[in-house]
């Protein structure tokens, strides 16, 4: 079964008076790189929040955006009116020259001027917190899901354009190693007093050298282990990874021994297909 690195989900509720929003995005990466954005009212919950993704993404590099809106008009901001006239007369005793307004202007901004009363997080809010994060993950996944499926069809079609390319190669075998032995055979009627016997066991080892049935035997069985591991495992990303280093060995040993024009054309292809296949497979979770 194939996932994809990349995801987005949203949640979003609201909790007597606040808006609550959640959304979760993901790109590929080797390991799983958690970046979070969390308001100063969760912060305590941050670790908590962390452990929950951590568990349930798995691979990829997640960002995780938390932002909450008071929607009351009401305000938790309350001004100390007594220490604000108290630094109002203290700067007026400094210069007395001033329009009231130019010391309050200032002594709002000194210490302790504004206070902000913060309420503990209360365990509702907290459930409810959990609950919207659990529902961005759901969305999260089958957006992963989605893009899953997109990624199998396209590895699917370059796999088996590989396949095919690979059956394209048998009907020049035989021809290659027929033109091979013509042209050495012809340029042993050009010498005289040469070995026959040394000649031909050469040119047997030569011939034997060009031989590519053990590479169509390992890359027909590498493509079709890559298509098993597809189909029937999970999280299964970086193993097809490997996978595609084998396929890729046998491609280019394919291409060293071809020594015919059209095989090397349906090599370049191959190695073409496999391209693609690496960019997609990065995308794997």
């Amino acid at each position: 079964m194939i996932l994809s690195m990349t995801g987005f989900g949203r949640s979003e509720g609201v909790f007597e008076g606040k808006k609550i929003t959640i959304d979760l995005k993901s790109l590929n990466s080797k390991s799983f790189d958690l970046n979070t954005k969390v308001p100063s009212r969760y912060r305590e919950k941050e670790f908590d929040i962390r452990k929950i993704l951590t568990d349930r993404i798995g691979r990829g590099k997640v960002d995780c955006y938390i932002n909450m809106e008071n929607l009351e008009l009401n305000t938790d901001v309350k001004i100390n009116k007594e220490l604000v006239k108290s630094y109002v007369e203290e700067l007026r005793g400094v210069a007395d020259d001033a329009p009231d307004f130019e010391y309050l202007k200032m002594a709002i901004r000194f210490p302790d001027a504004l206070s902000t009363r913060s309420e503990a997080l209360e365990e509702n809010e907290w459930f409810f917190l959990v609950g919207l994060l659990e529902n961005a993950i759901v969305k999260f996944d089958e957006f992963r899901n989605t893009e899953g499926k997109t990624l199998k069809r396209e590895l699917t079609k370059n796999l088996n354009s590989i396949e095919e390319n690979l059956q394209k190669v048998i009907p020049f075998e035989e021809t290659r190693i027929t033109a091979v032995r013509e042209r050495y055979q012809n340029i042993l009627k050009e010498f005289e007093n040469v070995d026959e016997t040394r000649f031909y066991q050469e040119l047997a080892y030569y011939t034997e050298k060009l031989d590519i049935s053990e590479e169509k035997v390992r890359l027909t069985q590498h493509l079709k282990y890559y298509e098993e591991v597809m189909n029937k495992e999970h999280f299964n990303g970086k193993k097809l990874g490997f996978i595609i280093q084998e396929i890729g060995r046998e491609i280019n040993t394919l291409g060293s021994k071809a020594n015919h024009a059209e095989i090397q054309k349906l090599v370049v292809m191959m190695k073409d297909d496999l391209e693609k296949m690496k960019e997609q497979t990065l995308n794997v979770l």
